[in-house]
């Protein structure tokens, strides 16, 4: 299989800190980056939660799942409250 070679620019800080991270998993930067090409091209997405709105992140998704259990099998309660507008 052919070779290609792949450039881009990052902060300096940033790309030691990764170099660290990796170092520590066992992994260099390109084994590290071609697992992520790997990972994309096998699942046709990329592999990791893209969201600018925190409310639909997987941990505030996970944590909205359990307050509904928790109503549906009676071990919690909804309170209501008015509806408060603000200009």
């Amino acid at each position: 299989m052919a070779q290609t070679m792949i450039n881009f620019r990052m902060d300096a800080e940033e790309k030691n800190s990764f170099e660290d991270v990796c170092g520590q998993l066992g992994l260099t930067i390109t084994t590290a980056f071609k697992m992520f090409a790997k990972k994309v091209v096998r699942e046709r997405r990329i592999p990791f939660d893209l969201s600018l709105d925190p409310f639909y992140s997987e941990s505030n998704m996970e944590h909205l799942k359990k307050i509904i259990a928790d109503v549906d099998s009676g071990r919690a309660k909804l309170t209501e409250h008015e509806l408060i507008e603000v200009d």
